[in-house]
């Protein structure tokens, strides 16, 4: 059956690679952009297969009307794919404050009003899948990227509870966290905050990015074909990690992470009430335990 796609962020980078495969799946989409005669080139090739929707993700009036405009055009919603977002680089406190409110609006308050927008329907529908496309650093932090990271750390614990929530209604959701793609997300579309003295750590990854010396390994229209493959899998996962480079970076954080609880874990057991196990092993403790974990 064919699928309807909403899509945020179609006109370049990976949203524009992921409409493209979507397109030619045979799928339809509702490509939504803040500049849509990017995408005339694919109204003219796939013509009533792609709805083009001018959107400010960061304009929840238009983000619900977009999404009820897309269901009257198109009659439901099978697949959201929250994609719009873009990074600054700076010290934490060099950020304006405006900069440090577009990244939480852009890469994290947006994606979770979108989900918002659409739930009604997929629930009603019985069947949804969402795809948050976040990053690698939603799981790893680095200097120079704290407001960026802030984001993209939230979008992944709203991901992953809401996965939860949300899996007996039929709706699957995955965290999508790339590495570095051949996008121009560290290239034109990169910002940076005001330089200030002393943070050699943050001056290190401005230099190198601005310097053009990063090649990212990652593939965008074959990231793209991945997650076309994973909105029809029986059973997608919660967490899908893209790239040699981001499962690299993830293993080395997982196992100073692993080492340090190791290394903390007498301290953090002796913070146990001295009745912590008559809750532990009551049937009201075995629930919260058992639905505590991943």
């Amino acid at each position: 059956m064919t699928k309807i796609w909403f899509i945020t962020g179609s006109s370049r980078g990976l949203g524009r690679s992921l409409t493209k495969a979507v397109l030619k799946s045979g799928d339809k989409v509702a490509a939504t952009a803040r500049n849509i005669s990017q995408l005339d080139d694919l109204v003219q090739q796939y013509g009533d297969q792609i709805l083009p929707i001018k959107l400010d993700v960061t304009n929840y009036e238009q983000v619900y009307q977009t999404v009820a405009d897309t269901i009257k055009h198109f009659g439901r919603i099978d697949v959201l794919v929250n994609n719009a977002g873009f990074g600054i680089i700076g010290a934490a406190e060099a950020y304006t404050d405006e900069q440090v409110r577009s990244q939480l609006e852009t890469n994290l308050y947006a994606p979770i009003e979108i989900t918002r927008a659409v739930l009604p329907y997929m629930r009603k529908q019985g069947s949804g899948r969402i795809l948050q496309i976040s990053s690698v650093g939603g799981r790893v932090g680095n200097p120079g990227l704290t407001m960026y990271q802030a984001a993209k750390f939230g979008l992944g614990g709203f991901t992953e509870a809401l996965a939860k929530e949300v899996a007996p209604l039929g709706i699957y959701v995955t965290s999508v966290e790339p590495g570095g793609f051949r996008t121009d997300w560290a290239g034109a579309s990169m910002s940076y905050a005001p330089e200030i003295e002393g943070y050699d750590t943050v001056k290190q990854r401005t230099d190198f990015f601005k310097s053009g010396n990063f090649v990212p390994v990652g593939d965008p229209d074959k990231a793209a074909q991945v997650m076309v493959d994973l909105a029809v899998h029986p059973a997608p996962p919660v967490h899908l990690v893209l790239g040699s480079e981001a499962i690299g970076i993830l293993k080395n954080a997982n196992q100073t992470r692993d080492a340090e609880m190791e290394t903390w874990l007498p301290v953090s057991l002796s913070t146990d009430h001295d009745e912590a196990a008559d809750f532990l092993n009551s049937p009201q403790g075995q629930w919260y335990t058992k639905n505590n974990k991943k």
